[in-house]
């Protein structure tokens, strides 16, 4: 399983309504637009606490997985607080290219912290909701939201076409490694290749096999949800 379905599944709050979650998301999504820093910086403590606690996972973890989005964020923010100006007394340090200074904005650097803050309060309420919601009762709030049930089948069909590919990509690669496939880098490549093509036609045989499954069992054209 991902590990993200793992996790979902493994919460203390598995069998909770998920009206309930979705609620308390848009509650946690709101605080984080409209409280100033310090309330955002006390939400993101609330959030994170309460996520590691009904995910029974440590911390550390958590803070890992805040540093993938976190490198993201720090260019925007870095570009926020940068300024160019024709008067180097409104920056707080700068230096001179040509007739302008660049440097630090007061004003930006005043934004790029409430930009962050806000930002890390709005996905750690993201991580809350998604973390605690199991792909199961995400079809039902689907569902109870009045969302087409068109739409609701694809969603279907490509998370579990999402495992189909993930565990055709594993299989191969786990092949291609015990016949020392990445040895070097000229030999990565080859094998990196030869993985996508073959996952490419694996993934298609694979989606045959469910429909001559389908075929057998008398698919009408509509999953019961």
């Amino acid at each position: 399983m991902l590990s993200i379905d793992k996790l979902s599944y493994q919460s203390r709050w598995r069998h909770k309504d998920p009206r309930v979650k979705f609620a308390l998301y848009v509650l946690f999504m709101a605080l984080a637009m409209i409280l100033p820093p310090l309330g955002q910086v006390l939400l993101l403590l609330g959030l994170i606490i309460s996520t590691c606690y009904l995910l029974r996972i440590n911390p550390l973890s958590y803070l890992k997985w805040l540093l993938i989005p976190l490198g993201f964020l720090s260019i925007g923010l870095i570009a926020i607080m940068i300024s160019l100006s024709s008067q180097p007394e409104s920056l707080l340090c700068s230096f001179p290219i040509g007739n302008y200074w660049l440097g630090i904005d007061p004003h930006g650097l005043q934004t790029a912290n409430q930009t962050l803050w806000r930002s890390l309060a709005s996905l750690a309420a993201t991580f809350w909701f998604m973390l605690n919601m199991p792909f199961e009762q995400l079809i039902k709030l689907l569902k109870f939201c009045r969302v087409p049930h068109l739409l609701i089948e694809q969603i279907l069909l490509t998370w579990r076409f999402i495992f189909i590919f993930v565990d055709e990509a594993t299989a191969i690669y786990q092949a291609q490694s015990l016949r020392f496939g990445y040895t070097t880098l000229r030999i990565s490549y080859h094998s990196l290749g030869m993985l996508v093509s073959m996952l490419f036609s694996r993934v298609i045989s694979r989606y045959q096999q469910m429909s001559v499954a389908l075929d057998i069992k008398l698919f009408q054209g509509d999953f019961h949800l």
